[in-house]
C-alpha cells in the first residue's frame, strides 16, 4: 500500500461486492449498503454496465469468492454470538459494512474495524459522504502494524482480552509475511473459550497446476501494479497443522469445490469461485 494512501485492492473488492448486489440474483451475500459506500459515482458505473474491464470469467470468480468469504465470516459470527461472544474484531476491514447494518440490539455485539490509518480515515470520509452514520457500538482501532502490533491497537480501542471475541480477517494474509500471519493467529489462538476467526489465503503457486498458475500469475502482476504485492501463500495440509497447533480445538479448512457445494450450488449464471483460495474457520 503507499504510504499515506488508502489501499486500492480494498476499494476494488468492495466495488465487487457492490457488483454482486446488482448482477445476481440470488445473491449469495445481501449488503444493502455495498452500493452507497463505494460512492456515487463507481455506483452508477456499475449501475450503467461500464465497470466491466476484465475478462468476464475471472470477474465472475473474483466476485463470488469475495462475497463467499464474506457470508461464511458472518455465518460464523453468528453462531459466535450464540454461544455468548460479544466482541467483533474486523481485521483489515477496509469498506466493510457490517457494523452499519449490525442486527444485533444495541449494547449486545461491539465492532472493533481495525486497518492502517490512512483506509481508515478514507472510508470515514466515504461514510460522511454516503450519509451513513456511525454506530455507537462500532470503535475503530487504527493500526500501523510496521509501527504498532495488533494487542496494543486493540487494547487503545477498549477491546476486552479477557471476553470471547470473534475476528474476521479476509483478503490480507496473502500481503503479510510467514511471521506477520503467525503472530495474529497466535493472538487470537490465545483468546478465552468461545473465540475465533475466519480469514482466507491463497495457495502456494507449486501447488497449482500449469492452467491455475496463469490465472494466479494474472492477478499477481495486477496487486503488484499497484503496490501491494501478495507476499505469503500455503500449503493447506501444512497451515491447518500449524493452526491446529496453536491451540485451536476446531479447524476448518474450505477449499474451492466446498464453498461452490455450499454457497453456489445449482446457479445456471457461472458465479462460482475459483481454485487460487481456501477460507479457514478456527475456534479456540
Amino acid at each position: 500500500m503507499k504510504e499515506n494512501q488508502p489501499s486500492r485492492t480494498a476499494q476494488l473488492v468492495a466495488i465487487r461486492r457492490a457488483a454482486h448486489q446488482l448482477l445476481d440474483n440470488p445473491k449469495v451475500f445481501d449488503d444493502p449498503l455495498a452500493l452507497s459506500i463505494i460512492g456515487q459515482e463507481r455506483a452508477l458505473a456499475l449501475q450503467n454496465g461500464q465497470d466491466q474491464s476484465e475478462d468476464p470469467r475471472l470477474s465472475l470468480h473474483l466476485r463470488a469468492f469475495y462475497v463467499a468469504r464474506s457470508r461464511c465470516a458472518e455465518d460464523e459470527l453468528v453462531l459466535a454470538v450464540g454461544r455468548g461472544v460479544r466482541q467483533y474484531v474486523i481485521l483489515g476491514a477496509g469498506l466493510d459494512t457490517f457494523a452499519y447494518r449490525n442486527p444485533y440490539p444495541k449494547g449486545a455485539l461491539r465492532v472493533f474495524e481495525v486497518d492502517h490509518p490512512a483506509t481508515q480515515a478514507w472510508k470515514r470520509a466515504r461514510l460522511e459522504e454516503a450519509g451513513i452514520s456511525l454506530p455507537v457500538d462500532l470503535t475503530f482501532a487504527p493500526v500501523d502494524f510496521e509501527a504498532q502490533g495488533l494487542a496494543d491497537g486493540l487494547q487503545d480501542a477498549g477491546y476486552d482480552p479477557s471476553q470471547s471475541a470473534f475476528f474476521s480477517w479476509l483478503g490480507v494474509t496473502m500481503y503479510l509475511t510467514t511471521e506477520g500471519v503467525m503472530k495474529t493467529l497466535r493472538f487470537i489462538a490465545s483468546a478465552p473459550i468461545g473465540s475465533g476467526v475466519v480469514f482466507d489465503y491463497t495457495i502456494r503457486p507449486s501447488l497449482l497446476t500449469p492452467d491455475q498458475r496463469l490465472i494466479f500469475d494474472t492477478l499477481y502482476q495486477r496487486v503488484d501494479w499497484v503496490r501491494e504485492p501478495w507476499q505469503m501463500f500455503f500449503d493447506p495440509a501444512e497451515l491447518k497443522k500449524d493452526v491446529q497447533a496453536m491451540g485451536f480445538g476446531h479447524v476448518e479448512d474450505i477449499g474451492p469445490a466446498e464453498i461452490n457445494a455450499r454457497y453456489f450450488k445449482e446457479r445456471t449464471d457461472g458465479l462460482r469461485v475459483g481454485s487460487l483460495a481456501h477460507i479457514m474457520h478456527a475456534r479456540v
